[in-house]
């Protein structure tokens, strides 16, 4: 196989909501109530219930030279089209190579969090039904076969929840994103009976529940004044954990078809994640009186119910037959600071180069896993021959993929020790609320 060869389908990235997206999915009874994507002093700002998201496009960067990369932009005409325009993400995605894509909310939160605090539940689920249906029908729907859709749930009311769930899987919608821990939303743990109508519905409609980094689970920093790296380094373990509560879950284990995707967490620390587990679970379980059944070990769990994902990750691909190669699925993360665009295929292709990956491995890696995992199929609306990177790098040449300048990078003069801390990121987060509050 040749990098050109290749089929590349990337189970995390991330859509800058449009300020028309309510126009035709909210009833006539909320649309005075939904959200408004106001411009002021420059920044967009969305108004919903009383509340305000300050930054419309958190670290939608791609495309920008490196240097001005961070939280921003606090504007749609700060960031790419494709952030946020259906028909020029299809574009960014052509210019890069990628056939198909999952697509995690901004404006809500990763899992709605805004919509599942209103307290108006009737508006609420109106809201939440809302947008997946514009997700569904219009972000995803105009492009058949480019994206796998993604529910935002319910979780005031978790048989609401599951009823969400299943309505959306009647449009093809199959996966959903929860939180990845639930408790600092809130709500109560994944352990409690009441997640058993979510549970339920996933394990019978085939849905995969995307865990995302940052969801839930906050890093634990030592000083805000350390450099912005240790926050961005640190998110992806977070899920180390989130693993743990998972393998040694009583739930799991009542459903065959059950599955969660590990999302933006990365591979490389699985390896040691099991050796760990069944070490624990080999050492221990005799006096703690944990039974994980038909001679199971933590590991055997893992690999029959989840999924890790990421972005470029050489040791994970090392150790692939220790984590399983069907439990492993590429993301390219566009538009965020991680992204591998627009050198999304050459990037993949230098983490494997080396370490012996088969033609066979390759396809599992870069879209049949997340063909497995989502319930798609791109080959129904597309013909193969046309959905591999070099076939879609020559549908999209006409796109401009050099990194531009905005001029909105902030200098080193402007960091106390001279480079960006951790606290930096939180300002650069609030700087458009701080311009709301002003103006008021």
């Amino acid at each position: 196989m040749e990098l050109n060869d290749m089929i590349m389908v990337s189970v995390d990235d991330h859509v800058c909501e449009p300020p028309d997206m309510w126009e035709k999915h909210l009833p006539a009874k909320w649309k005075d109530q939904a959200p408004r994507l106001v411009n002021t002093n420059g920044a967009d700002i969305w108004f919903y219930d009383g509340k305000v998201m300050p930054n419309v496009g958190v670290n939608a960067v791609a495309g920008r030279v490196p240097e001005e990369y961070g939280m921003e932009p606090t504007a749609l005409d700060q960031m790419r089209p494709g952030a946020y325009n259906v028909d020029a993400r299809v574009d960014d995605m052509n210019a890069s190579g990628v056939l198909g894509s999952i697509c995690f909310a901004s404006a809500p939160g990763f899992v709605g969090q805004l919509w599942n605090t209103t307290k108006d539940k009737d508006l609420a689920l109106a809201i939440v039904r809302a947008y997946n249906d514009w997700h569904i029908d219009e972000w995803c729907g105009k492009h058949p076969g480019r994206f796998i859709p993604l529910s935002l749930p319910v979780m005031w009311d978790t048989q609401l929840g599951a009823d969400e769930i299943r309505r959306c899987a009647k449009k093809g919608c199959y996966a959903v994103s929860l939180p990845d821990n639930p408790i600092a939303l809130g709500y109560k743990s994944f352990h409690d009976s009441s997640w058993e109508p979510i549970w339920q519905v996933c394990n019978e409609e085939n849905i995969t529940i995307c865990l995302h980094i940052g969801s839930g689970t906050q890093v634990n920093l030592q000083d805000m004044n350390g450099p912005a790296e240790i926050l961005i380094s640190s998110l992806p373990i977070t899920l180390h954990n989130v693993a743990t509560e998972l393998v040694f879950s009583e739930f799991i284990r009542k459903y065959d078809n059950l599955k969660f995707a590990l999302t933006e967490g990365g591979a490389g620390w699985v390896p040691y994640f099991m050796e760990r587990a069944d070490y624990t679970y080999e050492h221990h379980h005799r006096w703690t009186k944990l039974d994980l059944g038909k001679g199971r070990l933590p590991s055997d769990i893992f690999r029959e119910h989840i999924l890790a994902c990421f972005i470029d990750d050489k040791v994970g691909i090392h150790n692939r037959d220790f984590i399983g190669i069907d439990n492993m699925a590429w993301e390219a993360d566009y538009p965020h600071s991680d992204t591998t665009w627009p050198h999304t295929a050459e990037k993949f292709w230098k983490s494997i180069e080396g370490q012996g990956v088969t033609d066979e491995e390759i396809d599992k890696l870069t879209y049949q896993n997340a063909m497995k995992w989502f319930n798609y199929d791109p080959f129904k609306h597309l013909p193969r021959e046309q959905c591999t990177v070099g076939a879609l790098r020559e549908k999209g040449k006409h796109v401009d993929t050099a990194l531009v300048s905005h001029g909105r990078g902030l200098a080193p003069s402007d960091y106390a020790k001279g480079y960006a801390t951790i606290e930096d990121i939180v300002k650069q987060m609030g700087q458009a609320l701080t311009t709301v509050a002003i103006r008021k």
